[in-house]
């Protein structure tokens, strides 16, 4: 008798958030043409990414890589200077394996059933959800952080929502009340996450759909939910990172295949932070010699489980060295991905390959 209130609960969600998604929903470009390609990309490009950020990237990949094919047949220096910036970017890797298994096993048509996407690389429970949803119409789930903070505030839920038995319990709900636009009723539910039922502050309840019903604003408990696990503090990492300019070119070095930013092009950088007499060991130890070193300003970039904390050192060099790869400033524009934990270096990078 218990959960009775919360069958009825539910039961009236879908109506009053299709009528309040029907009125206001914001107008996206996966949206406004949700063929199972573009809606796959997009939301393999907004995991852990705001959609306004999200934007510019789907346009411009879609554009060079229009269809399955396509991905699956790009070089990866293309697919990452088109990712350049997104972060995560094992995301697009796997996008392009599982383009590769969708042409190998599937004929080159994305699977429309949950079990099959979810055999594809990189595509999980709420990714095959959203996709099988979206795309296809089907009465699949697809429970995000938003899903999941929507669902704690309506039923004053006290449940650990980073708890995957949280999940599974709220991804079971979604599914019985899921109506026959599920499709829109999963987007409904991300976009009142996103928009309304705000994390880390006051959620907008005024402007809610589910005010009357939600319990958490009924009883003024919103604020406290939903409850998460204290996470493990991130590892700080010193980095000291070198701007290295040579005759308008400037000093490239690739990552290692795996780990943190596999395979990417980086700055160089050592562990650490150096002074400038140790910097100017370092150069001269890579076998430069310096016309000129100066120090930059600090910076500080979050990964999700460590903190780069980095100094750095613009220097000049007379030549090059095979140790690195040099390139222009058209190179570094068109052919070789750089990640944006060196963002706060891009100006000067811009300025040292063009003086």
């Amino acid at each position: 008798m218990e959960k009775n209130w919360e069958t009825e609960l539910l039961g009236k969600v879908p109506e009053r958030l299709l009528a309040w998604y029907d009125q206001g929903a914001r107008v996206l470009p996966w949206r406004e043409d949700p063929r199972p390609y573009r809606v796959w990309v997009s939301e393999i490009m907004l995991q852990q990414t705001r959609v306004e950020a999200v934007k510019p990237y789907f346009e411009r990949f879609l554009a060079e890589l229009p269809t399955v094919e396509a991905l699956a047949e790009a070089p990866e220096e293309q697919l990452l200077k088109l990712w350049e910036g997104l972060g995560y970017y094992n995301r697009v890797r796997n996008l392009q394996k599982g383009a590769r298994a969708v042409k190998e096993r599937f004929g080159g048509e994305i699977p429309a059933s949950r079990e099959a996407l979810q055999s594809l690389p990189g595509v999980g429970d709420y990714t095959a959800g959203a996709i099988a949803s979206i795309a296809f119409n089907l009465p699949e789930p697809a429970v995000d952080g938003n899903v999941l903070r929507v669902f704690s505030r309506i039923l004053a839920s006290r449940e650990d929502v980073l708890s995957p038995k949280t999940k599974r319990g709220v991804e079971e709900k979604v599914r019985q009340i899921i109506p026959s636009r599920a499709g829109d009723f999963n987007q409904a539910l991300m976009e009142l996450g996103a928009m309304v039922c705000l994390p880390n502050g006051v959620p907008k309840c005024l402007l809610c759909p589910l005010n009357r019903l939600c319990r958490a604003h009924l009883e003024g408990s919103e604020t406290e939910l939903p409850v998460k696990a204290e996470k493990k503090p991130r590892k700080i990492e010193d980095r000291t990172v070198f701007l290295l300019f040579c005759k308008g070119e400037v000093a490239l070095q690739k990552r290692p295949a795996k780990g943190l930013l596999a395979g990417l092009w980086e700055l160089p950088s050592v562990l650490g932070h150096l002074s400038m007499e140790e910097a100017a060991k370092t150069v001269e130890k890579w076998g430069l010699s310096l016309e000129r070193l100066e120090e930059l300003n600090p910076a500080k970039h979050v990964f999700t489980h460590v903190e780069w904390h980095m100094a750095a050192w613009r220097a000049q060099v007379p030549k090059e060295v095979q140790e690195f790869t040099w390139v222009t400033a058209q190179e570094l524009e068109k052919a070789y991905p750089l990640p944006f934990a060196f963002k706060a270096y891009f100006p000067e990078l811009k300025k040292g390959v063009s003086e």
